[in-house]
């Protein structure tokens, strides 16, 4: 099988192996080997200089080749066999067989890729091939162990100790029928497979771990770029095309509903990889050609997603040079989208035949140190070193293009040129706004944004740039083993750890690529960007900003990273409307909550000024400021201005809010102790959070760390949740908040915390606080309580005066809520004569208008209770007022306070009665409930029956005397009404509960003098009048004659 002849480094290859012969263990290489395959052992003399090198041991000899191997190997290398069995009619079976041999793949590399969908850091049977090496600790004879355990060594072993005389192929293409040198792969991809593959892991909707699959396929890709692969490009397209027949995106977009968010991620790689092809820098024409004719063909699909994810958004084109000809002032909307292709699609017009550019990636002596020009876009810096001037995202998919292909030294030179133009243009900008510093913090606003940030970016810009830089610290790192010049001073060392590598030429005195790294990804971070349009636009920024921060958050820092974040932090602070914590941004920029965070942990223990400053600017949250105009776009200039009075769509508002909440939880926790920061912090707070239940989160975690079981409670920090709490008392006090109970407990609780004053003020100014219930039935009652007293340890003057405060303030609720804080008054002023009587005064003048019947009969009950039954009776009478009960409320639940009330009334006297019973009879109509009343007021004398029941002698009461005879004759008035209406509807199921009715009210009317003739003469008159109803009236007289 032919080999290529550019892969990475012979060292690598294993498919020409010289010194192979009988005295070589399968799979020992016997000397080094050249570019073409290998210069030839050449025994004796060989063996001593592969000796020197620790190849062999001293005094063991080696067998060359013989040439019938060197012929055979060379044959296998330039022709397939089955070319060769073609031209040449008799070839000798001996001269077959070697030819064969060495017609099968050595590449250890290539057979992991290709033997399996995982890659080699993932895959544990790819050993030595894979790219993670076996680590510093393994030793030489472990390696050499696992190597051997490979199933192609093994295989290899067998056929060379003869063991076996034919080898059988499972799964494989036939090595024998390969390509030649010349062709562009050596290997065949079963691109049927493939294809299979990824329906299968689509169809399972990214269930059992198919998401991860696909990861893994893309990889592979990668995998396959990265070692100058063609068949990496095939591979994908073969992909792409399995994921654009996928049936889910027609449904999704006929539903009108949106991907999963990890499959729209496996989009975005697919595009991102797309730019790695078509970025290749030495594809040919041809090639470039038919990738864009595919790509379009793709992109013109209905169902091909788009690039944001929200149905279009039209953002700067990817070279910022293309033509825009006559739809530049097209409105958006009908602009075509910009699908997950579109960039790939841009990409094809891209170049790389810019010489200044070549000098850059190809040469690390590239300066100018006498090039001296006033325009922006300097080919170099004041330092001689190379600038690379180009759309930020667009460069950086050129670095992303050459790792991708393999070309890592390259790449690192490009993005060091990047991270200098960017340092540059930051410095550039920081003299600009402090050219215009003063008319822009007059103004208060800026319209200069940008509109393409780069963290969230479809093509990850500094994602790359950090990923570049920071490969190059790995100093284990397989991938630079050609970079000589950057790594020839680092000896043995095979740290896993990121490493200071030494100064390069364009670098800083004392910086490092990991400085670098550290230092772009801050200036990303730190940004001023415009929030993008769309839900997934919008995650995407989080998402991207965490995960970059995560990578960070591995780095330990030491002095020289402490000033990179020194020096980071004063340009963000001084950037004004270029940096996102500067001191004028747009409104609706990013907020810099969560990369402050950042800063502010890693910039306290060495500077702690500095790490408040930049917290508390980024505390601020434009978008939910009212009053924030749009500014203006007056000032034309090279960063977009955003169409003004747009009211913005911010899909992650409550994630950010959450952020915002963090960022101050931080603060306080750090501030524990340090008066003038709590206050500052607690300013900012007021001043920038606009979410009630964040700030009372705040005021919760504020208590808990100032109380906590270790340490004396911190007084500056009780005071400063105390304070948080009273702003969301205030906040929520006209709007409905179901966790509004639980705010108004924890303030009482954290104003006890804080001392009596605390409660007191709480009480005196309850009406900006509290609602009246709350006042009385929370606060005032909870001040009130034993474990109140206890745990505030007062002595009787103070307990009277928190006493006379809560009465006051049960009096004013009272007053103002006289329904609803009434009956929590009178408890509360019950110590108190005066108060008591006060609050009385309320609920009788509030009884005839404001209080419901309910309302005044609990109260009534309570006086009762209270030893103070004329004023229950007094309640009672004003309740009975606002009472109505018709004939067919039977179960009405005022029924037991009526007869309470009647009770009552009977209890206290004649006089009381008489006077409860034509209220009784006015607001009762229900037959039941007054012949209820009236059997009970004819078993018991009036005034007689004390209130702890004992019955005393006396004359019962007169049915034909008032006030009783009134009560009967309503009582048998109702009955007749009833009757009647009870007859206009009834069905034959009613008959016999109706005969029962009627036997109930033959018991009332015989209570009557005269009640017998009364009852004949209804039975009578209703048998006439309802004699249509035969078989009802044969039921009443078998019943009642």
């Amino acid at each position: 099988m032919a080999e290529r002849g550019q892969l990475p480094h012979p060292a690598k290859r294993l498919c020409c192996r010289p010194g192979y012969g009988p005295g070589c263990r399968p799979g020992q290489r016997a000397g080094s080997s050249g570019p073409g395959g290998g210069a030839l052992c050449a025994g004796p003399s060989s063996a001593a200089a592969a000796a020197a090198l620790g190849l062999l041991p001293l005094g063991k000899t080696q067998s060359p080749e013989s040439l019938l191997d060197i012929a055979a190997r060379k044959v296998a290398e330039k022709w397939p066999f089955q070319r060769v069995e073609e031209r040449f009619e008799r070839i000798p079976e001996p001269v077959q067989r070697r030819i064969v041999y060495w017609s099968f793949p050595r590449s250890e590399r290539e057979i992991c890729m290709y033997s399996s969908f995982n890659t080699g850091a993932e895959d544990p049977a790819a050993g030595p091939g894979g790219a993670a090496a076996p680590g510093g600790a393994m030793d030489a004879a472990a390696a050499a162990a696992d190597e051997n355990r490979l199933p192609f060594r093994r295989g290899i072993a067998l056929l060379d100790g003869g063991c076996v005389d034919n080898v059988l192929q499972v799964g494989a293409p036939d090595p024998t029928a390969g390509a030649s040198i010349d062709d562009e792969n050596c290997w065949h991809l079963d691109e049927e497979q493939v294809q299979e593959q990824v329906k299968l892991f689509l169809s399972q909707g990214g269930y059992h771990g198919s998401g991860k699959q696909l990861n893994l396929l893309f990889a592979k890709v990668r995998e396959m770029l990265k070692m100058r692969d063609s068949n990496g490009a095939r591979m994908l397209t073969l992909i792409t095309e399995q994921f654009m027949a996928d049936p889910r995106l027609s449904l999704w977009r006929q539903q009108g509903t949106t991907m999963t968010d990890k499959y729209r991620q496996l989009w975005d790689e697919l595009g991102a990889l797309w730019m790695c092809i078509v970025l290749n820098p030495h594809c040919k024409l041809e090639q470039k050609s038919s990738w864009l004719k595919q790509l379009k063909k793709w992109s013109s699909v209905d169902v091909c997603p788009w690039e944001d994810g929200n149905h279009g958004n039209e953002l700067p084109n990817l070279t910022n040079a293309l033509p825009q000809g006559a739809n530049a002032n097209q409105d958006s909307s009908n602009r075509p989208h910009r699908t997950v292709f579109t960039r790939a699609i841009e990409a094809c017009d891209l170049h790389w035949q810019d010489s200044h550019l070549q000098h850059i990636i190809s040469s690390d002596l590239y300066t100018n140190y006498c090039y001296h020009d006033d325009t922006e876009n300097l080919l170099f810096d004041s330092q001689g070193w190379p600038l690379w001037h180009e759309h930020v995202p667009t460069a950086c998919a050129r670095v992303d293009a050459l790792r991708s292909h393999g070309y890592p030294r390259e790449a690192l030179r490009l993005a060091i040129a990047i991270v200098n133009t960017l340092r540059r243009q930051q410095q550039k900008q920081l003299e600009m706004f402090r050219a215009q510093k003063k008319e822009l913090l007059h103004r208060g606003v800026t319209s200069i944004t940008n509109l393409e940030g780069w963290v969230g970016h479809p093509l990850d810009p500094i994602g790359t740039l950090f990923g570049s830089l920071m490969e190059a610290c790995r100093v284990d790192d397989d991938s630079f083993h050609g970079f000589s010049d950057f790594t020839e001073n680092l000896g043995q060392c095979k740290s896993l750890e990121y490493q200071h590598l030494p100064a390069h030429k364009f670098l800083e005195e004392g910086e490092s690529y990991l400085t670098l790294a550290v230092e772009v990804a801050l200036i990303g971070l730190g940004q001023q960007r415009i929030m993008p349009d769309g839900l997934y636009a919008q995650e995407k920024v989080c998402r991207n900003e965490e995960q970059l921060i995560s990578k960070l958050q591995e780095i330990e820092l030491d002095d020289t990273l402490v000033k990179i974040f020194r020096k980071q932090a004063v340009f963000l602070l001084e950037g004004g409307p270029y940096s996102g914590l500067g001191e004028v941004i747009h409104r609706e920029s990013v907020p810099m909550h969560t990369f402050a965070k950042y800063l502010f942990t890693s910039l306290l223990p060495h500077d702690a000024e500095l790490a408040y400053k930049t917290a508390l600017r980024a505390m601020r949250l434009l978008v939910l400021e009212s009053t924030a105009p749009s500014g203006d776009l007056s000032r034309p200039h090279h960063i977009a201005s955003v169409v003004p009075n747009r009211y913005p769509r911010w899909f992650t508002l409550s994630h950010i809010e959450s952020q915002q909440c963090e960022l101050a939880s931080t603060m306080l926790t750090a501030a524990k102790g340090d008066v003038r920061r709590l206050e500052t912090v607690l300013e900012s707070i007021q001043k920038n959070i606009h979410s009630s239940s964040h700030i009372f989160k705040l005021a919760q975690d504020a208590f808990k760390i100032a109380t906590l079981m270790d340490s004396l409670p911190d007084i500056t920090l009780l005071k400063v949740s105390l304070e948080l709490g009273l702003q969301v008392m205030r906040m929520t006090l006209s709007t409905l908040n179901w966790r509004r109970r639980e705010m108004v407990r924890w303030l009482v609780t954290c104003a006890t915390e804080v001392g009596v004053y605390a409660l007191d003020s709480i009480m005196q100014n309850w009406f900006t606080l509290f609602t009246p219930t709350e006042a009385t039935s929370i606060v005032a009652t909870t001040v009130m309580s034993n474990s109140t007293i206890v745990r505030l340890h007062l002595d009787c003057h103070q307990q009277e005066k928190l006493a006379g405060s809560a009465r006051t303030l049960a009096l004013q609720c009272a007053m103002k809520d006289p329904q609803n804080c009434a009956l929590s008054a009178l408890t509360l002023c019950e110590k108190d004569h005066i108060a008591f009587e006060t609050a009385y005064q309320i609920v009788l003048d509030a009884a005839t208008a404001g209080m419901s019947y309910s309302q005044l009969f609990t109260i009534a009950r309570y006086m009762e209770h209270r030893g103070y039954p004329m004023r229950a009776y007094k309640l009672a009478t004003l309740a009975m007022t606002h009472l109505n009960l018709s004939y067919n409320q039977d179960t009405h639940p005022a029924i037991n306070d009526v007869l309470w009330a009647c009770a009552l009334s009977h209890s206290l006297g004649k006089n009381e009665l008489a006077a409860i019973i034509p209220l009784v009879v006015k607001s009762v109509k229900c037959a039941t409930v007054l012949s209820d009343i009236l059997r009970r007021c004819t078993l018991t004398t009036p005034g007689m029956v004390g209130l702890h029941g004992r019955r005393n002698s006396g004359k019962l009461m007169s049915l034909d005397k008032a006030p009783l005879r009134q009560l009967l004759d309503a009582t048998i008035g109702a009955y007749i009404n009833t009757t009647h209406s009870r007859l206009t509807h009834i069905s034959p199921r009613h008959y016999s509960e109706f005969i029962e009715f009627l036997s109930k009210a033959r018991e009332t009317f015989l209570m009557a003098h005269d009640g017998h003739i009364q009852f004949t003469q209804f039975i009578d008159n209703l048998k006439q009048i309802y004699k249509g109803k035969k078989k009802l009236m044969m039921l009443v007289r078998e019943r009642f004659g």
